[in-house]
């Protein structure tokens, strides 16, 4: 815990601690109360409790958020947790040990750790319990390492449980399954006035941390059925800011996701500290290593998970298990020849040079709706991380948008690192700055001037409209000309990107420096599998400019990538190109 390091998730997601399988019936071998539930999970940072009392739910067990403690109620019978709803049940396999033969039909998933469970397996441990308590000197021994050592008591007997992990892999390789633990919570341990489990010492112990997008009763619901969780042994360490995701060309995928195989597809590892982690395919072994920060390259698709070992006391003791990420055959991104095509509607002139002399990386092409003047004007710049992307590939939105009825000037920029970010703002600038002056002559209507980018397009004119310095070299005003940006997937803060350069470059090139009040309203979206860190950064940029004052709209896109969103952006229900339009259309994000 003196060496452990904690990190922001790089994800929509955030990290809640939970406690499954708890009994709180306030009789004889069922379970204390719910009040002593709450206070110790309060007292071990669990954020939610999921009741099972047998046969139930109870009429009188908790729902819903208390003292900050999310509550849900279900139920234990016949080997299986049950989370009634009205959506539709969510159901565990439960001690499947006892019965290895029972169907997964019905079920979201399946306990791979049962602390009741592993306890019973301890025949050694059992023996010398049941031994101290017939010796009144020994007992006192024990009773008393209990009171100095509790959660190195309870945990002196946590090892793996191969035959629900064989279950678990089995099911993985036919179908998505969520793992879970079990605290088997009860608190009814007593022996010669020694109260061996108490509720706080337990859910210490075992957690199910839940990745979700807030604290309420659908959105966990929602993650644990579709697999975002990892269970740990917290009393080791505290495992909040462990991630286990997949990365390629496309975007970040999580836990539960399915990510398609292209050919720079990656599993890896953040720990809070060091440990040894195996990669496991298919219930199989492919990697193995040890460190903070890991990698794998993936060739084959399949079910993907890890395990992560802690090195304590001179053994290797099982900390993490992760959910799984399933890697599929590649599914491609190509766009339809249809959407290529330019519409009747529609008028084209490409390859402007926006400065004098422009090289092909300095010129832009206008789609322009045909027969009609004083329509609004869209300058949109391409992403590329900065160093790649062209207009060119940008015609099917260019085409879409001005059969809206939208002027819209798409242009290139020069490459870093073939060129310094001073020069590649400057020719964004420059494109900007062309339009602003000449599209009036066009048709377009200057009083609706809006501009917009996608990923490092997004960062560049969003530094355009806070820091008027770069359009003001070629005479416009930013204030007065700019009336809404639009920043897709965008980066608001490039200090710790090297490719801009030295430190004082890269301040000046992060847009939430400048952010104030006074600025044009500002639309900003992030997606489920973003790159990592961009909606982290699109909530704060976004919080920042609410607490300018500054008109803002963050949006979400769910279940596309990085890279999809622009591709979906030809669909005109696409959620993107809605809040485009309607931007567009009201003059409000």
């Amino acid at each position: 815990m003196r060496v452990r390091k904690v990190e922001p998730l790089p994800s929509i997601y955030n990290d809640y601690r939970a406690v499954l399988h708890v009994h709180a019936e306030d009789a004889p071998h069922t379970g204390g109360t719910r009040d002593e539930v709450l206070k110790a999970a309060k007292a071990a940072l669990v954020r939610v409790v999921m009741f099972t009392d047998h046969r139930g739910p109870k009429p009188e067990t908790w729902s819903g958020l208390r003292d900050g403690v999310l509550f849900i109620p279900g139920s234990e019978d016949d080997h299986q947790l049950r989370f009634p709803s009205p959506s539709g049940d969510l159901r565990f396999l439960s001690h499947t040990e006892e019965r290895m033969d029972k169907e997964s039909d019905g079920y979201q998933g399946i306990e791979i750790y049962n602390r009741h469970t592993d306890f019973e397996r301890d025949k050694a441990f059992l023996a010398y319990f049941k031994e101290s308590l017939a010796k009144p000197a020994e007992f006192k021994r024990l009773a008393s390492k209990v009171k100095e050592y509790p959660d190195e008591f309870f945990a002196a007997g946590t090892n793996a449980i191969p035959e629900l992990l064989t279950r678990w892999d089995a099911e993985l390789a036919d179908h998505p399954f969520t793992a879970i633990g079990a605290n088997d919570a009860h608190q009814n341990q007593f022996y010669n006035g020694v109260q061996f489990d108490p509720y706080e010492v337990a859910f210490r112990n075992l957690s199910t941390h839940i990745l979700a997008t807030e604290l309420t009763e659908p959105a966990i619901r929602r993650s644990l059925q579709e697999g975002r969780a990892y269970v740990a042994h917290d009393w080791l360490c505290d495992p909040e800011g462990f991630y286990f995701w997949a990365s390629s060309n496309l975007g970040v995928f999580n836990m539960g996701d399915s990510i398609p195989l292209e050919r720079h597809t990656r599993l890896q590892v953040r720990l809070p500290v060091a440990a040894k982690v195996r990669f496991i395919h298919d219930g199989r072994v492919v990697h193995e290593a040890g460190g903070i920060e890991l990698e794998y390259d993936v060739k084959q698709p399949g079910a993907y998970r890890i395990e992560v070992n802690l090195h304590a006391d001179g053994e290797d003791r099982p900390w993490i298990y992760s959910n799984a990420i399933y890697v599929v055959p590649g599914l491609g991104l190509n766009i339809p020849l249809s959407a290529m095509s330019i519409s009747p509607t529609v008028a084209v002139t490409k390859n402007i040079p926006y400065v004098e002399k422009g090289l092909p990386k300095q010129q832009l092409d206008l789609y322009l709706p045909k027969d009609r003047t004083n329509f609004p004007v869209l300058v949109f710049v391409h992403g590329g991380g900065w160093t790649s992307g062209d207009r060119a590939l940008y015609q099917p939105l260019g085409n879409l948008l001005a059969k809206a009825g939208i002027g819209v000037a798409i242009p290139s920029y020069r490459h870093m690192p073939g060129v310094k970010f001073a020069d590649q703002v400057d020719d964004v600038a420059g494109a900007v700055a062309w339009v602003a002056k000449n599209i009036t002559a066009r048709g377009g209507n200057l009083n609706r001037f809006y501009i917009s980018g996608h990923s490092a397009g997004g960062h560049l004119v969003s530094l355009l409209a806070l820091d008027p310095t770069h359009l003001k070299k070629y005479g416009v005003d930013a204030g007065s000309v700019i009336k809404g940006v639009m920043s897709l997937s965008g980066v608001y803060d490039v200090k710790s990107l090297a490719v801009f350069g030295e430190a004082e470059i890269r301040k000046a090139a992060s847009p939430i420096q400048y952010v104030r009040e006074g600025l044009p309203p500002f639309l900003i979206t992030y997606c489920q599998w973003d790159y990592p860190f961009l909606p982290y950064q699109a909530r704060e940029f976004a919080g920042k400019m609410k607490q300018a004052f500054v008109h803002t709209n963050l949006v979400y896109v769910p279940e596309l990538s990085h890279i999809s969103e622009v591709i979906h952006m030809i669909d005109p229900e696409d959620i993107t190109i809605k809040s485009i339009l309607r931007f567009i259309e009201t003059g409000q994000p």
